[in-house]
């Protein structure tokens, strides 16, 4: 055997001693808020914390729109998933996804938007107005609102839009009087946009999103998932990470801690379109 060949032979003995074993690949898919594209920019450095911490690849995803990912949910094709709280006592229940972690230090708060320039004072002036909402599910952005105004009595004709961004945009183009919407997605608009906006109503806060993972996730990868996700909360030097998608860290979470949901009972009352 020649010196040559032991050495190819050493190197690919190293490679394979040292490489982990156990590593997976691993779908992170996220709700489309925003566009494809702007989720990647925001999203891809906390996937890639992840894969670097766990030495799994783990891979970006989303859908075109919330309908299209609510199917891919209820089909199982994540692996991991962050979705809203509806979502999550949805399939929760439907599918089995289990919660890992949400949100540190905050309740999600559905908002309805107004043009900065525009006349309309209190939720009564809406009365007969067509207002945009992100899709039919979005938690508090369209059920959290929705069920507001018509507890309100106000008469509303919905418009789904896609996603958040599309809300905002079509606002303060004055396509529609009002938009639902969330204050994460608000506050990480761009500010041409976001600047021409006024909050007119804020409701109550709920539980966040989850981030949740496929029943047939086994515990050691979730527990490897967690971990990683606790680290970079704990750390400074990667804030940035966290501030690119509006967070300020993440806790883990069980399944009960959506019951402020569960109490809506909106879960047992409609399905998200699949």
């Amino acid at each position: 055997m020649s010196e040559l060949t032991k050495r190819i032979l050493i190197l690919l003995c190293l490679i394979f001693i040292t490489s982990p074993s156990n590593a997976k690949t691993l779908t992170f898919a996220v709700v489309p808020q925003q566009s494809a594209k702007k989720m990647a920019q925001k999203w891809q450095p906390l996937i890639d914390y992840l894969s670097k911490y766990t030495g799994h690849t783990i891979e970006f995803r989303t859908a075109k729109d919330i309908p299209t990912f609510e199917a891919n949910v209820s089909a199982g094709l994540y692996d991991i998933a962050y979705m809203n709280p509806y979502h999550f006592v949805v399939f929760n229940d439907s599918v089995g996804y289990r919660s890992l972690a949400h949100q540190r230090d905050k309740k999600i708060r559905g908002l309805i938007v107004v043009h900065q320039d525009s006349p309309v004072q209190s939720l009564a002036d809406l009365n007969g107005a067509e207002i945009a909402f992100p899709a039919p599910a979005a938690f508090a952005a369209t059920i959290i609102t929705s069920a507001h105004l018509r507890k309100q009595g106000i008469a509303f004709i919905p418009r789904y839009v896609k996603s958040h961004d599309s809300v905002y945009l079509s606002v303060q183009r004055n396509f529609f009087k009002a938009g639902g919407g969330i204050l994460r997605t608000l506050n990480i608009s761009p500010d041409s946009v976001k600047s021409d906006l006024r909050v007119l109503w804020e409701s109550k806060g709920y539980t966040p999103h989850a981030i949740a993972t496929h029943p047939k996730m086994a515990e050691v990868d979730r527990q490897a998932i967690l971990n990683a996700l606790i680290a970079l909360s704990n750390d400074s030097s990667k804030a940035s990470i966290l501030s690119r998608i509006g967070f300020s860290g993440f806790v883990a979470s069980s399944d009960s801690d959506w019951d402020d949901v569960r109490a809506l009972g909106i879960a047992s009352l409609s399905r998200p379109h699949l």
